[in-house]
């Protein structure tokens, strides 16, 4: 299925999103033909341009208004956007917004979806303001730009067919900044509401970096993981930028490709001891779990009553594939019972795959990285094992060119 990676190492607002969508193809005039379906774009001006952002290219966006509307208090917040605070409030309430969006031509995705984020918008700036989430004024998220940002998310979702979106840890600066109430601690108030049970960190930068916009569109739309999922497979990636230069690339990077079925995320270990087996038996039976979705397989070398050798199988998989699994347990071991562990969670370093070219020939490599930092380099037997017949050498000596050359590569 299609899906998005949101690595927001600098943070995320919903022009950094909207940024990143245009850099990645959507076009500009669909996105301004779509935002018109709303009935008021003579209230703003949407200024698009590539920039730079410590040697980054990306793309930034901000929405310029006529004077007709205002600025939100939360945008107050929006370390990107450098705007004059100082025009005529004009609130919007969440109804007024929910009606303007539910009853344009816009698409049933687009309104649905557009009216979650802003759903969960109102019950945190209700729980800060003490209100129940019908009575908030959405002065504080119901500006124009807000509602561009967030229903321009929502349209380019529907163009690039995403099904699903994850996003790393975010990280949300620190320190206080100005709004119109004051100092305000980072995160803001709304933000942090919006943040909880969602991993979030605060590093680096002394500035607001994840907005209620960004951290809205997260809480309603995105799955939370700490590294790139497994079997995602990326296609191209795109970056948003934020209006100020900071000592970090201010940029959310935004991965777009393909991610298989990635289950439940609840884990378990499927269990059975085996002494009256084929030994030839296991060879075929590791292959056909891993191809049913097993994550692995193993077998631990045992004595049962009255002092018998056998195997102890373990199979770790998602719960999402138990079924299955079990029933491939059934039909192709001797064993008439399972036990079932349930794992707590599992850690699991991003992994990429690259090629490398040495003298002897093509050698695919994997790249695992961690918390942000390389922890493994390692190239594929496989590969090496063809080249090592091909040129009747040695396997360890193509195996050591390989790895030599990628960890010449990634510094290691």
């Amino acid at each position: 299925m299609k899906a998005i990676y949101l690595d927001a190492f600098s943070g995320i607002s919903g022009n950094m999103l909207l940024g990143a969508f245009l850099q990645a193809g959507l076009p500009q005039k669909h996105l301004e033909e779509e935002l018109r379906k709303l009935q008021i774009e003579d209230e703003y001006t949407l200024d698009i341009k590539e920039t730079d952002r410590n040697g980054i290219k990306a793309v930034h966006m901000d929405t310029n208004l006529t004077g007709r509307s205002v600025r939100s208090f939360a945008e107050h917040f929006e370390h990107e956007h450098d705007r004059d605070h100082h025009e005529h409030h004009h609130h919007r309430t969440f109804s007024s917004i929910k009606n303007m969006i539910e009853s344009s031509a816009l698409s049933d995705f687009v309104k649905k979806t557009s009216v979650k984020i802003f759903e969960v918008l109102a019950v945190a700036e209700g729980k800060v303001h003490g209100k129940p989430p019908q009575e908030v004024a959405f002065h504080e998220v119901g500006a124009v730009d807000s509602i561009v940002d967030i229903v321009g998310a929502a349209i380019a979702l529907q163009y690039f067919g995403i099904e699903k979106i994850y996003s790393s840890p975010l990280n949300t600066g620190g320190g206080f900044v100005k709004c119109a109430h004051g100092l305000m601690p980072v995160p803001a108030p709304a933000v942090a509401e919006l943040l909880i049970n969602i991993p979030h960190y605060q590093r680096r930068e002394e500035v607001e970096l994840t907005t209620p916009t960004g951290a809205a569109f997260v809480r309603a739309l995105a799955e939370p993981v700490y590294d790139l999922p497994r079997n995602f497979r990326s296609q191209k990636i795109a970056y948003g930028a934020g209006t100020r230069e900071l000592p970090i690339p201010n940029v959310l990077r935004v991965y777009f490709g393909e991610c298989d079925d990635m289950g439940s995320g609840e884990y378990e270990i499927i269990e059975t001891n085996i002494d009256d087996m084929n030994p030839q038996i296991f060879g075929y039976l590791f292959d056909t779990l891993l191809k049913a979705g097993a994550l692995d397989v193993w077998t631990t070398s045992i004595y049962m009553k009255k002092n018998r050798p056998a195997l102890k199988l373990s199979v770790l998989i998602d719960s999402a594939f138990a079924k299955n699994i079990v029933k491939i347990l059934f039909k192709e071991t001797t064993s008439i019972g399972f036990r079932v562990i349930k794992i707590d969670h599992r850690l699991e370093a991003a992994r990429r795959e690259v090629k490398i070219d040495t003298k002897y020939g093509e050698v695919r490599g994997k790249v695992s990285v961690y918390d942000g930092e390389i922890v493994s380099l390692s190239v594929e037997y496989e590969d090496c094992a063809v080249l090592a017949k091909k040129h009747s050498l040695p396997l360890k000596k193509i195996q050591q060119e390989a790895l030599t050359l990628l960890r010449e590569r990634f510094g290691e």
